[in-house]
């Protein structure tokens, strides 16, 4: 087996953990980085079971679109992003800022 596939199949089977899924994403969500962000959910989106097919049909997503909101020029609504997540196990939430929250305190 390739390290590539290793690897893959590796990160796929640690995604299908909610909680390894949502400390990914923060993770990703530190870099301030979109299209980061776009292909950590896609990889998310390809280690659940019946992979993007799968995540489309449970996300109640039309795969095409869900290939092209995940792609490097997508740009998720609001609706699909949540849907998406709630596929994943998971939710959006909201944190305060800690850079911002320090400048205020100063």
């Amino acid at each position: 087996m390739a390290v590539t596939q290793a690897y893959d199949k590796t990160r796929n089977k640690l995604l299908r953990d909610p909680q390894t899924a949502a400390e990914y994403l923060n993770t990703v969500l530190e870099e301030n980085n979109p299209d980061a962000l776009l292909k950590a959910l896609r990889n998310i989106a390809e280690a659940q079971a019946g992979g993007m097919k799968g995540t489309a049909e449970s996300a109640q997503l039309n795969r095409e679109s869900l290939y092209k909101m995940l792609s490097e020029d997508g740009n998720p609504r609001l609706s699909s992003l949540e849907a998406l997540l709630h596929t994943f196990g998971l939710r959006l939430a909201v944190a305060v800022d800690r850079e911002h929250d320090q400048q205020n305190c100063a």
